[in-house]
This record gives C-alpha cells, structure tokens and sequence, in this order.
C-alpha cells in the first residue's frame, strides 16, 4: 500500500470494474485522486485498462481495496453478498452504494429498500446511496456541464457518512444532494424488481 493510503479516512476504492466502475474511476482520474480498483479477478488482468484511465487508478485485490476508509460498490446487485464477505466486520468504514435492485423481485428484498437490504450484508459499516441513478455513459462524462455541475443524489442514514460523500463528490466536480435516509431517499434512486425510482436517470445540473 503507498503512503496516501495509509490515512484510511481519505483512501478511496471502487469494487466491480465493469461500465460503472469505470466511469466512477474516470471521475477520480479527472481530479487526480487516487483511487484502487478490484474485482474478484486477479489485478493484473485488468491492470491496462485501469492504466489507460490514469496513473493514479490503482489496480488491487479485494483484500488490499477493503482497507480503504470509502468503498464504491459498483458490482451487480446479487453480487454485493460476495463483498460483504471480505470482512467480517466494517466498523469505520462508509460504503457508497452504486448497485441497483432491477429485476430483482421486490419480495426477495424482505420489503426493504434496496439500499437498505445491501446495508444489512455491511455489519457496522456505513452506508450512503449514491451514484447510481445515472448510467454510465452519462456519469463518466465531465460533470462541469455549460457552467452548472452535474447532481449526484446521496442518501444515508448516518448524516457523517452522507456529508463525507458530499464533499467527496463536490471534490470530483458534481453537485450532491442529500435526499435523507435509506427508507425516504433512498425510494428515490432505487430500482427493484420492474420499477424504477423517479429520480433514476433524471440527468440534471445545477447552477450556482
């Protein structure tokens, strides 16, 4: 691990480096934030592709990205159990959400948000939504959009995590809105089972 990944507070990783991985890396790559990056493959079968997006995406295992302080969850949704399970407790950590419930049935989520469901898999880590809502072609894009920033929408019932995530994501250059916790905003920007949230894909941009 190199030295600015020792202050685990500001080290940064993203889990699943499909479409959405990449784009969230690419929002890191623009500001020169550092960033890991892992999938349960082996670092060096994507380790060129996380070169070509800059040199301060760093290509890791999951044990070593677990150790960063803030995780992108960007896998598929039935997926997020598998990375639950590189620790077994995530005490101290946030978890920032990015998955989406679609076509999963509402019933195999208990009844629960989908947000809320994932946070249930994260035992005594932090959880904040977010991210999600716009598809990758759209979020890899520069935020800065004809003098306005692109809008994230964040939710979390821990009002620390969701501010932390805030002033991340005002660092990569969008405009975060908290939409409150996991069961109110969180309905927002989720997708689950046929339906979508009325916040999902909404493309917008704020002006100061």
């Amino acid at each position: 691990m190199n030295n600015s990944q020792n202050n685990v507070a500001k080290s940064y990783a993203i889990v699943g480096f499909g479409k959405i991985g990449k784009a969230l890396a690419k929002a890191f790559a623009r500001k020169g934030i550092e960033v890991s990056v892992a999938t349960t493959r082996d670092p060096e079968s994507f380790a060129s592709d996380a070169a070509a997006i800059g040199p301060g995406i760093i290509p890791a295992t999951l044990a070593e990205a677990v150790k960063a302080g803030v995780i992108f969850l960007a896998v598929r949704f039935e997926a997020h159990p598998d990375v639950a399970k590189a620790l077994s407790n995530w005490q101290g950590k946030i978890i920032v959400d990015v998955t989406n419930a679609y076509g999963v049935p509402p019933e195999k989520l208990g009844g629960l948000p989908s947000a809320r469901f994932v946070a249930q898999a994260f035992t005594g880590g932090k959880l904040v939504k977010g991210f999600n809502h716009l598809g990758a072609a759209i979020l890899e894009q520069d935020p800065a959009v004809h003098g306005g920033r692109r809008v994230v929408f964040l939710a979390s019932d821990d009002d620390g995590a969701a501010a932390q995530i805030g002033a991340l994501a005002e660092n990569l250059g969008f405009s975060p809105i908290k939409l409150g916790g996991l069961s109110e905003g969180g309905l927002f920007v989720q997708a689950h089972g046929n339906t979508w949230g009325k916040l999902i894909f909404q493309d917008l941009v704020k002006f100061e």
